[in-house]
């Protein structure tokens, strides 16, 4: 795999990043540090390759935050009735693809903006959850749910051997599949894509509908590891899940981006506050640089694409 110069900046970034706690700082490089702060990420990355699809069909979804923060609240609730947890699992990842699935439809076949349509599920879903539950947290979870029952030292590992797999087959998928290429045909050129015999409604209503799912699998991998499911987390988990994607080279204009940049983008945007918090360092820093960075990175596809359509 050929590395370009966004790959290697960003690899560059976070070499410095990592080398920063060298300087006098003790703790940071314990296994347990690093293994939580993997694990604290694995939610964001595996919802980072699902907006990564999205974003290369030339589309957005800012709802997966609510749809995050339902599906957990509803695979809490599935295994408070008693389902064993394959099935909550199958039940939940099914919800988040009839969310994606719901999106996708109102973009695809009703032409409605997907950043209209995603804030109008993201506001309904978000006051669906605090209207079913009161706002109170699920509490009094089976001893199957947490870490679904293998206990924390077993599961760490399988969560993470399991959402790095689920990313491999997604980064050779997309790559080496004409499912995969699709998407990148679509949000390159949507006519174009269509005088190829593709079809482009079908396109982006499965890539809400990975969307949807891959959420729901974020949200199973984060709420499974507490003893109470928060109903109102998952805010502003849009935004760092769009800003991985974005550092990562993704063009917000679709047609061109790599899960490995994504990948990348998530591992410096996730490893910013640690290091920063080792480093005592003010945490209105985090926010200030996450966003220069941010920024740097629309300014440069936005030199990138000008220089494209000059050529």
């Amino acid at each position: 795999m050929s590395l370009g110069k966004r790959e290697l900046a960003l690899l560059a970034a976070i070499a410095v990043l990592f080398a920063l706690p060298l300087f006098g700082v003790s703790g940071f490089y314990t296994l347990g540090n690093l293994r939580n702060l993997v694990i604290d990420n694995l939610p964001v990355l595996i919802a980072a390759i699902g907006m990564t699809i999205v974003i290369v069909a030339a589309q957005i979804d800012i709802s997966i935050g609510s749809v995050f923060a339902v599906c957990g609240a509803l695979a809490g609730l599935a295994a408070k009735a008693g389902l064993p947890m394959p099935l909550v699992v199958l039940t939940t990842v099914a919800a988040g693809a009839a969310f994606g699935g719901l999106n996708g439809l109102l973009v695809s076949r009703f032409g409605i903006p997907a950043i209209i349509t995603t804030l109008g599920t993201m506001v309904i879903l978000r006051n669906a959850i605090i209207r079913a539950t009161g706002g109170d947290w699920i509490q009094d979870l089976p001893s199957s749910f947490q870490w679904f029952g293998l206990g924390q030292q077993t599961a760490q590992p399988l969560y993470i051997a399991s959402a790095l797999i689920l990313f491999a087959l997604f980064a050779w998928a997309l790559r080496n599949t004409s499912a995969g290429r699709s998407f990148y045909a679509v949000g390159c050129d949507h006519e174009a894509s269509r005088r190829i015999g593709l079809n482009p409604p079908n396109v982006v209503l499965a890539a809400f509908v990975l969307m949807g799912a891959l959420t729901a699998a974020a949200a199973l991998l984060n709420f499974t590891r507490y003893p109470t499911i928060e109903t109102n987390a998952g805010l502003g988990l849009e935004l760092k899940v769009i800003a991985a994607v974005v550092v990562g080279g993704t063009a917000i204009t679709g047609g061109r981006g790599s899960l490995f940049g994504t990948l990348l983008g998530v591992i410096l945007l996730g490893a910013i506050g640690t290091v920063f918090t080792f480093l005592h360092v003010n945490p209105a820093w985090e926010k200030a640089i996450q966003g220069a960075i941010i920024l740097a990175a629309v300014v440069s596809d936005t030199a990138l694409g000008k220089k494209e359509a000059a050529t």
